[in-house]
């Protein structure tokens, strides 16, 4: 096992590591959505407190949540450990850069944006999955059976302009996050060639922008509508 620590420790192996990790974070942006698109039905959040009895309920989505607890902690560990190594390797800067000609704003800041989103989580988390998960909403009478109501905890929180502002910042930084590490990712993986990268960076901007502005439409929805 000495050589599979070696490899998964070194700078390559961490970044392979931080690539997988952020392509299944990837995959979970995707399936949350399409869930919480069920907030948009007009029929009084049936259907998403249905949805969110469902998650909460079955066995392999609960030993799936173990495996995206991991997968954001091993992300977050490898993104600290990669940025130690860097600013060690080259502790002073170069007296005249230009990045700007050389690299994106959103690479160049990869780690503000996660600290962004990182914030955001912990809130998001607090507010929303731990009442979901350890009680504390109120409850709703759905075809004679009584269901957590969290459409209205949804509703309650996006009337709150303070979150609803950092929400809607926080997606902008995902979105920026996204398009750089989708890209990353797939050349880190070694699937990087001049026939297919173009279509992977346009999919990768269209996929970054599309599911952040799903994510962001939430609240405003909300905020607006009542």
């Amino acid at each position: 096992m000495n050589w599979f620590t070696k490899t998964f420790s070194s700078t390559i192996g961490r970044k392979i590591i931080m690539s997988v990790t952020g392509l299944f974070l990837c995959s979970f942006l995707v399936v949350h959505l399409i869930g919480n698109l069920q907030l948009f039905n007009d029929d009084g959040g049936a259907a998403f407190n249905l949805y969110s009895h469902f998650m909460a309920n079955n066995i392999v989505i609960r030993i799936m949540e173990i495996v995206l607890v991991l997968g954001f902690l091993f992300h977050i560990y490898d993104a600290i450990m990669l940025t130690r190594r860097n600013k060690a390797a080259r502790p002073i800067d170069y007296a005249e850069t230009r990045p700007q000609e050389n690299s994106t704003w959103s690479s160049r800041n990869m780690g503000l944006l996660g600290t962004v989103i990182l914030v955001f989580l912990i809130i998001h988390l607090w507010n929303f999955f731990v009442p979901a998960r350890f009680g504390g909403l109120e409850g709703v009478v759905i075809e004679e059976v009584e269901y957590d109501n969290l459409y209205l905890k949804v509703v309650q929180s996006f009337q709150v302009w303070w979150y609803v502002l950092i929400y809607v910042i926080s997606m902008i930084a995902l979105a920026y996050h996204l398009i750089h590490g989708f890209q990353s990712a797939f050349q880190t993986l070694g699937l990087d060639h001049k026939k297919y990268t173009p279509f992977i960076q346009s999919f990768g901007y269209a996929f970054s922008v599309l599911v952040c502005l799903g994510f962001a439409a939430i609240p405003l929805y909300f905020f607006f509508k009542f």
